[in-house]
């Protein structure tokens, strides 16, 4: 039977489920920015100021409406905006990144009403005959779906992660709308092509939106951990998981920021083992959960483990891709400029002329970027200065749109993943020696 446990401060709202009523959200933001823009113009003009379109568009009031309609949409819409604010930030202007920036975190579960029907769609219109205890307060909500705790028919501590309604029909026209509005809006520069970006988005989208292929993923990241202590995996429970709900065993665990209370020598072993198995994801399983929230994993105080969660962004690499990228990272620790050039190319990224100012500038900011690769040193992560000095060169890399071309998107996704880890590094005050890591992959 399910547990009515809505709280005060309830932050639940109906997610807009069919095409029509995704449009009219993204309608109605749509005229909320250029009714904001409007008033920002008038109150610049009866101050005497001739303001620019870019001015009286990108005030708070506008920002706080772009991020709440994309949360509120939650799906692709939501996705979007993450993978824009950290893929392509550095030719975003400040502000569109911020606003974007705000959708990693913000997302806002749906009510009671549309959860009932999701899992009746799931389980039937009985189905509160199947669990015993489900709670109808999500333990977490995200851009996909929302994780509820209950028992299973034959009593085990489980949990369901149930998708929103309408976001994976609304892929496409998701995708291709944000997009539409950026444009128009002229916050996104025309001189960008963020398309193959988007086309790939939406592959990764729908396979997110497909519950099964994440129980999967699940199943056979369980199989390769099975025997490694360091890590607690869910359970898929097969019998139990559908295309929009999956189901799987409960696991105990603690934020993993709260790591940061620990001593020294405990976050960097937690922080080691995490990027360990971020290469052994890529250099040998060629398949690498890439979604960078922290939340996705958890810490067992008692224990020492990780618990890992959460497999919707797993993505599989081409077998050509990982080994380019090993020649990169050979070519980058031994400092062969010319091999760098040679594997950045064929791992598909603009890299201008030889000798031009605009390779220089890129072999320059590669060379920051693998800083960490490169030193055969326990990196101190809290203290390095290299995302200030990489957010320093943003404009000068701006100045090269011309040159610049949108990365490939298996280098979007990884990017993705390791960046995360650096900022997780960076959180949890974490000493890593990366470089003897990475030996033992380019042997």
């Amino acid at each position: 039977m399910p547990r009515n446990n809505k709280g005060k401060g309830d932050n639940s709202r109906a997610i807009p489920a069919s095409r029509v009523s995704r449009f009219a959200r993204m309608a109605r933001m749509v005229g909320g920015v250029a009714g904001g823009m409007l008033a920002e113009g008038g109150r610049q003009l009866s101050a005497g100021n001739r303001p620019k379109a870019k001015d009286m568009l990108l005030t708070p009031a506008n920002a706080r409406r772009v991020a709440e309609q994309l949360s509120t949409m939650r799906g692709a819409a939501m996705k979007v905006g993450q993978i824009l604010s950290m893929d392509t930030g550095e030719f975003l202007p400040r502000e569109l990144a911020d606003i974007l920036a705000r959708l990693r975190d913000d997302a806002q579960r749906m009510p009671p009403q549309q959860l009932q029907r999701a899992m009746s769609d799931a389980y039937g219109p009985d189905w509160e005959l199947l669990f015993y205890d489900f709670q109808m307060k999500p333990l977490a909500a995200a851009s996909i779906g929302q994780v509820h705790r209950t028992l299973s028919p034959d009593g085990r501590d489980i949990v369901l992660k149930v998708q929103y309604p309408g976001v994976a029909d609304s892929i496409n026209s998701d995708v291709d709308n944000i997009a539409s509005l950026l444009r128009l809006s002229g916050l996104l520069p025309a001189d960008i092509d963020i398309q193959p970006l988007l086309d790939d988005a939406k592959v990764q989208l729908k396979d997110e939106t497909d519950y099964l292929k994440e129980a999967e993923f699940l199943e056979a990241f369980g199989q390769l951990l099975h025997a490694d202590q360091r890590f607690v995996v869910p359970q898929v429970l097969p019998e139990l998981t559908h295309r929009n709900v999956l189901a799987m065993t409960y696991v105990s665990g603690t934020s993993i920021e709260g790591v940061i209370d620990l001593p020294q020598a405990e976050r960097d072993r937690v922080m080691t083992t995490l990027i360990e198995l971020m290469l052994l994801e890529f250099f040998k399983l060629r398949m690498v959960q890439t979604d960078p929230n922290f939340s996705n994993y958890q810490y067992r105080q008692d224990t020492g483990q990780i618990v890992l969660l959460d497999f919707g962004a797993t993505r599989r690499f081409k077998a050509s891709f990982v080994k380019d990228y090993k020649r990169l990272a050979r070519a980058a620790i031994t400092g062969d400029q010319a091999k760098v050039v040679a594997a950045c190319e064929r791992l598909g990224y603009s890299m201008g002329e030889e000798g031009s100012d605009y390779q220089n500038m890129v072999l320059q900011f590669l060379d920051l970027a693998l800083e960490p690769l490169r030193l055969d040193i326990d990196y101190d992560f809290a203290h390095s200065d290299m995302a200030h000095n990489i957010s320093k060169m943003g404009g000068e890399v701006a100045s090269f749109r011309d040159s610049w071309q949108v990365p490939p998107s298996a280098a979007v996704y990884f990017h993705r993943k390791v960046g995360g880890m650096f900022m997780l590094a960076s959180r949890l005050k974490a000493r890593v020696n990366v470089y003897q890591l990475m030996q033992r992959w380019l042997v």
